[in-house]
């Protein structure tokens, strides 16, 4: 009897947000499962050129640097993507801000509020209108046998426990993360007849460098582990390990999920 193997062979991924945390965990994984992989950074270029490096080198994954703020942005990736490896495939939308000190709504600058709903989700409706477009010249060039359904793509949008529940004191963070719910159920019905699959991953409290600052705080620690019954923040490749899954053949009757790793911490459906 053969292993499961949770295989992305001859698949390009690109990844948003992948220098660090979550996004790096996901490039590593999803270069072990075969795929080839672009990702995008803002700031890290040391820890960008040396988890390409680490992971086959340019023939094989590649990191670009792109500013993810503007629908247009968020084309520029997808165009740099697919110049760099003839295709895509795959799209994880995982970057964004969490602004980290509290903001009442009646103190929240319209200056913050506006950058972070650009940048996690103006960019990504630019992402995903790129990679839509280029999936579907992909189908067009390659038709599926016949009276089968055409295999599109994959979009996989990485959300919050913030966006099923909102956040306090955070009501941009929420208000994006929430937004990228809504926008995976709309998109899954719309893009089924398509053959591309749209899922979302809801991360709750991960080990990041974004998390560190309420992570890292005794007294904050505490009341944020005291809420997760697995009592631990999660480690960032036990979000990567569902965004892989829901890319493989295993996962090819989903679409439309909201798949939440949280540590049981928000149990909704």
């Amino acid at each position: 009897m053969s292993p499961v193997a949770l295989s992305l062979e001859g698949k390009v991924a690109l990844v948003t947000g992948g220098s660090r945390g979550i996004g790096a965990a996901t490039v590593r994984l999803f270069r072990e499962a075969g795929a080839r992989v672009a990702f995008s950074y803002r700031s890290a270029r040391d820890a960008a050129e040396a988890l390409a490096a680490s992971c086959g080198g340019a023939g094989l994954c590649r990191g670009f640097c792109q500013e993810l703020a503007s629908p247009e942005d968020g084309r520029a990736l997808v165009r740099c993507a697919v110049e760099a490896f003839s295709r895509l495939d795959i799209l994880v939308a995982n970057h964004g801000i969490w602004p980290p000190r509290d903001a009442p709504i009646a103190d929240l600058p319209e200056s913050q509020w506006r950058e972070t709903l650009a940048v996690n989700l103006d960019s990504v409706y630019g992402l995903i209108q790129a990679a839509v477009a280029q999936f579907r010249q992909q189908a067009s060039i390659q038709a599926p046998p016949h009276g089968q359904c055409p295999r599109g793509g994959h979009i996989v949008l990485v959300s919050s426990t913030a966006g099923q529940r909102g956040e306090a004191f955070h009501a941009d963070y929420a208000a994006s993360k929430g937004a990228l719910i809504s926008l995976t159920k709309g998109l899954a019905t719309e893009l089924a007849p398509l053959g591309i699959q749209v899922n979302c991953v809801a991360p709750g409290w991960v080990g990041t460098d974004m998390s560190a600052p309420a992570l890292g705080d005794p007294a904050s620690r505490n009341r944020v582990l005291s809420a997760i019954p697995l009592g631990r923040a999660a480690d960032p490749t036990e979000i990567a390990g569902p965004v892989l899954f829901l890319c493989t053949p295993l996962a090819g009757f989903m679409t439309g999920e909201i798949v939440n790793v949280n540590g049981g911490a928000v149990l909704v459906g």
